[in-house]
């Protein structure tokens, strides 16, 4: 069965920080791990907003997408973590203009993320090269 399932690993995106990897694809669907806006060439956290976070999240998702051989437009489910929910309309004026096929979502506050960042958000799309 593990040979039904293909690791997802580039570095365009933020290398795993812990003992998970970036996606995992099975049959033609990915499922991927929470992205916080790390910057993946300095490990750090890019921007001190929540639309500069966001905009680090969105670029860190579409390079995992594009590795796996899909994109936004695939993408068919998001979850969503925010660190104040007073951030939910700058969050979703980001979001929503690279979520352009509006996937199913789920949206919500959490006590804390990792690195205290402001944002983490998870994706499951389908691969068009699986």
């Amino acid at each position: 069965m593990s040979s039904l399932i293909k690791t997802i690993e580039t570095s365009q995106a933020p290398a795993a920080i812990g003992p998970y990897s970036q996606a995992k694809v099975i049959s033609e669907m990915l499922y991927a791990s929470g992205q916080i806006p790390l910057d993946p060439a300095t490990g750090e956290v890019a921007g001190t907003t929540i639309t500069e976070q966001t905009e680090q999240i969105m670029k860190n998702i579409g390079a995992i997408l594009e590795a796996a051989g899909s994109d936004f437009a695939s993408v068919v489910k998001t979850t969503c973590f925010l660190a104040d929910m007073s951030d939910f309309a700058a969050f979703n004026s980001i979001y929503e203009a690279w979520f352009t096929g509006k996937p199913a979502r789920s949206c919500v506050a959490v006590k804390q993320l990792p690195k205290g960042v402001l944002a983490e958000v998870e994706v499951i799309a389908v691969c068009k090269e699986a």
